[in-house]
């Protein structure tokens, strides 16, 4: 019977270790591995609270990292100078340190109230060293009821040296990429400012932040087409700046003293569109008391900017095209051709090229308007423009609320790493409610929801929450297929397109590069492909194996057997 008891003992740590060591790998956020190995490891033993404190660069005091069963008043207590207390001894010494009775251990400081939580009960504690590249880094406590009073912790102790020894592996690879991260920052400021410096007007645009390599060459074609009369095009997603660079456009082109004029054409209903973009004589409908002028002839001489272009109606498109042609147009309830002499930048966030091709829009407006195209990157691929980007914003916030707060290096890290599928305007709004609820003039990683489990990003775009501070996840993460009605005045953001999960058997399915186009007929063929094996069709489609399984039960895909 004891034979057999040993034997369920060390199957349990051998479990505890597998899974902590599980754990620890799936991320480089420490702060979210390290908690969660916690819970487990408090789950798996009954133990009752536990946490882990390490040295900071630069300190000689000792802070917590983490912890589980501790209030957050209590885990903001968990400061101890090296050899205060038993925290502070064990790191000193690097030596494990396991005491029977928290109430006869003078070395108990009692910080986080631990002792006062079970009053007369016994109460023991165990400290171990994290042990990382021959040094001690930091360490994991934990404390929980002995009701048996024990003295000896022989084999509770040596678990913790085995899960102490992987994290101090964890928080070693972490500094590793941080500090690589770091290195990689100041080269990018250290070139920013040498571009700045070196007088090339093409590699700057005014209120515009961008020192990448996609974004410097963005400005360079804003600086080619801007003098020219030439129609442009700007293309992509939601929240990049269209708007921002069509202002630069305008302000650096021959008509930069006359009138900007913007409309968001997916604001308004095809009716109010026309007179809002043509004008109306008086009386031309219910409530037209007077002539009025179009934005077409407000910006006469200057530049038109009609944004969301791929959201008019079809009957609107030809319009459209007749003025574009024609450069004239009439008013609403009137008959006299007005000529106007209008620069017209246009943008959208749609595929126009997949809406020519099914038939929503027009193919000869689509020429007349792509004459010179300029893509903007998404954020998540100019990923060294966020430290400057967010700076920036928390800067105009400062001023704009008498504030002087400011990112650390850590807060810095999470930014340039979340996904932002809503990108610039997602980032802007991000620092601004965070600098909003921060409690002091330093704003760490901890401030930010995602640290939390508490990210709008994870909730409006279903990616989980490891993925979506992932820096390798790029453009592949969601399989989305149509862009969403524009809310504001910059577009909505894309969303995945809900369709059947079978087709119906008269309907062909579109192809393209030899995947079906819908999200349910591409989950369908990888699946198919991969032999109904969710993790090699996951790899297939580029996505997480948890993304694979919550599409599948999204679009009610039943799982083959064989």
């Amino acid at each position: 019977m004891v034979m057999n008891a040993q034997v369920t003992a060390a199957r349990r740590e051998l479990n505890v270790v597998y899974e902590i060591s599980k754990t620890l790998a799936t991320s480089l956020d420490v702060h979210k591995t390290f908690r969660e190995a916690l819970n487990y490891l408090l789950q798996a033993l009954d133990w009752r609270r536990a946490f882990v404190v390490v040295s900071q660069p630069g300190s000689a005091e000792l802070q917590g990292l983490c912890a589980v069963g501790l209030s957050q008043d209590e885990s903001q207590r968990l400061k101890f100078l090296p050899g205060e207390g038993i925290v502070g001894r064990v790191y000193a010494t690097g030596v494990p340190y396991s005491v029977p009775d928290l109430r006869a251990e003078p070395l108990f400081l009692n910080r986080t109230g631990g002792a006062d939580q079970s009053p007369g009960a016994c109460v023991s504690m165990l400290a171990v060293p994290i042990r990382a590249d021959r040094r001690t880094v930091g360490v994991l406590a934990v404390d929980y009821l002995n009701p048996e009073t024990r003295s000896h912790f022989g084999d509770e102790l040596q678990l913790l040296k085995m899960v102490a020894t992987l994290m101090g592996q964890a928080l070693l690879l972490h500094r590793s990429v941080s500090a690589a991260h770091d290195n990689i920052q100041d080269e990018v400021r250290r070139m920013s400012k040498a571009l700045n410096h070196s007088g090339k007007p093409g590699h700057k645009i005014e209120h515009v932040v961008g020192t990448s390599a996609p974004m410097l060459e963005v400005f360079d074609q804003v600086h080619q087409v801007a003098p020219a009369r030439t129609t442009v095009l700007l293309r992509g997603e939601s929240g990049t700046g269209k708007e921002v660079i069509a202002r630069a456009i305008h302000s650096l082109s021959l008509r930069k003293r006359e009138a900007f004029v913007s409309v968001n054409c997916a604001a308004l209903t095809e009716s109010l569109l026309e007179s809002e973009l043509f004008g109306h004589e008086k009386g031309a409908f219910t409530g037209a008391q007077g002539q009025r002028k179009g934005r077409f002839e407000m910006a006469h001489g200057g530049t038109l900017f009609l944004d969301e272009i791929g959201d008019i109606s079809a009957s609107f498109q030809a319009k459209l095209l007749r003025v574009l042609q024609e450069r004239e147009f009439e008013r609403v309830g009137g008959g006299t051709p007005v000529k106007v002499d209008v620069r017209l930048i246009l943008a959208t966030n749609r595929d126009l090229e997949r809406m020519v091709k099914a038939g929503e829009f027009r193919a000869d407006l689509y020429y007349r308007i792509n004459v010179v195209s300029i893509q903007l990157p998404p954020l998540r691929e100019r990923r060294e423009d966020i430290p400057a980007m967010a700076k920036h914003f928390l800067e105009r916030f400062n001023r704009e609320n008498a504030r002087s707060t400011q990112f650390s290096p850590t807060a810095m890290r999470v930014l340039s790493s979340c996904y932002w599928p809503g990108n610039v305007r997602e980032l802007e709004n991000c620092v601004e409610r965070t600098a909003t609820m921060a409690h002091s003039d330093v704003i760490t990683d901890l401030a930010f929801p995602c640290q939390g489990n508490r990210c709008l990003t994870q909730v409006l775009h279903h990616i989980e929450r490891e993925d979506a501070v992932r820096p390798s996840r790029l453009t592949e993460i969601p399989i989305q297929e149509r862009p969403m009605a524009p809310a504001g005045a910059e577009a909505a953001v894309s969303t995945p397109i809900e369709v059947s999960p079978e087709p119906a058997a008269a309907t062909p399915i579109a192809v393209v590069d030899g995947k079906p186009e819908g999200e349910a007929e591409r989950l369908v063929w990888a699946m198919e492909r991969s032999g109904w094996v969710q993790a090699k069709a996951a790899r297939l489609l580029k996505i997480t194996p948890r993304q694979m399984g919550y599409a599948l039960q999204k679009h009610g895909i039943e799982v083959r057997k064989f």
